[in-house]
């Protein structure tokens, strides 16, 4: 996908990284008082910068939480209304601590479902194999998350065998997110305007937190919890201090309350703070015009060092920089 984080999502953050900070000075000067819901990608490194350098009230929204714990009930067969959950950590990469139905744990289940039948095993191909190793279940599909580790899509062998034969959204195919821009640049103002025109279109909420937010901060006060990006400040203790994390969030009249949550399962923290600290290496580098830490970012990313040599590593970032120059104006040069 290329969209969170990694080569080509460290150099998307670099391109929009200094828009979203134009719009949060615009906010701070015609409405601070403005709630900011960002459901754009990179999610982690976009929010952080932008609390880096701005008091705007702006929280970070992604519905790969309640979507995975959705399709966990539908395996097992749960009424959502009977699923309750406890999921932390990083964008895209979260994980369910807890994974409940009628308050008894419903893992054993879900590995049952997973390792007798088949065609849920293909669903997610990438996130059943962690799940089954590492003893939680993360967010996000099995295409992002075979990008934010070392184990799936380093020799051609483990693509072919993990990662191309997902029945689920976005299976792994490469450069899949371009293809589809590709495939709908000539064809999306048809498709929204058969949207407009479709009758009738439900106006009922859906499973996305914005209205729900907005509802318990501006409307009848009604408290809402949600998975929510925010910096890191005391909220977990073993990621990197002041990065932006994936955690519980109470919204009401008082605004934003995100709750502690102290340590994770070390296995869990280990790859969540490769790929957080590489994420704020590359925040660092955009705010400070440092094309170096650029390149530790990229060169510490999971997937990049499993699959090149530092020197192989130096000569992409060199080439992205340049293909990317001119998006790029917070860099005064480009030496790494």
């Amino acid at each position: 996908m290329g969209d969170t984080r990694g080569p080509a999502g460290i150099f998307r953050a670099l391109r929009t990284i200094p828009v979203m900070i134009d719009i949060a000075k615009d906010i701070e000067k015609y409405c601070p008082e403005a709630i900011v819901l960002n459901y754009t990608n990179p999610m982690a490194m976009l929010i952080r910068a932008v609390q880096t350098v701005s008091k705007i009230k702006i929280v970070g929204l992604c519905h790969s939480v309640q979507e995975t714990a959705e399709m966990l009930a539908r395996w097992i067969g749960a009424p959502m209304n009977e699923i309750t959950y406890f999921c932390v950590r990083i964008n895209h990469q979260a994980w369910f601590l807890k994974y409940e139905w009628k308050g008894k744990d419903a893992y054993p289940l879900i590995r049952e479902a997973i390792l007798t039948r088949p065609e849920i095993y293909k669903e997610e191909i990438v996130r059943n194999e962690m799940f089954l190793h590492l003893g939680y279940y993360v967010t996000e599909s099995s295409g992002h998350n075979s990008e934010y580790n070392p184990w799936f899509r380093k020799r051609q062998d483990l693509i072919e065998k993990y990662c191309l034969l997902g029945t689920g959204w976005n299976p792994g195919e490469w450069g899949y997110i371009l293809k589809e821009y590709l495939k709908r640049e000539d064809t999306w103002r048809e498709e929204v305007k058969e949207w407009i025109d479709k009758e009738p279109i439900n106006l009922e909420r859906g499973h996305e937190y914005a209205a729900y937010i907005l509802n318990a901060i501006l409307g009848d006060g009604s408290i809402f919890e949600f998975n929510g990006n925010i910096r890191n400040f005391g909220l977990m203790d073993n990621l990197p201090y002041g990065a932006c994390v994936e955690v519980p969030i109470i919204a009401s009249k008082r605004g934003f309350d995100p709750i502690k949550v102290g340590n994770l399962p070390p296995q869990l923290a280990l790859l969540n703070y490769i790929n957080s600290s590489c994420e704020e290496l590359a925040v660092e580098g955009s705010l400070e015009g440092d094309p170096k830490k650029i390149f530790y970012a990229v060169a510490y990313d999971p997937l990049t060092s499993a699959v090149l040599s530092l020197a192989e590593i130096k000569q992409m970032v060199k080439e992205m920089f340049e293909i990317n120059k001119d998006y790029l104006s917070q860099f005064k040069n480009f030496e790494i």
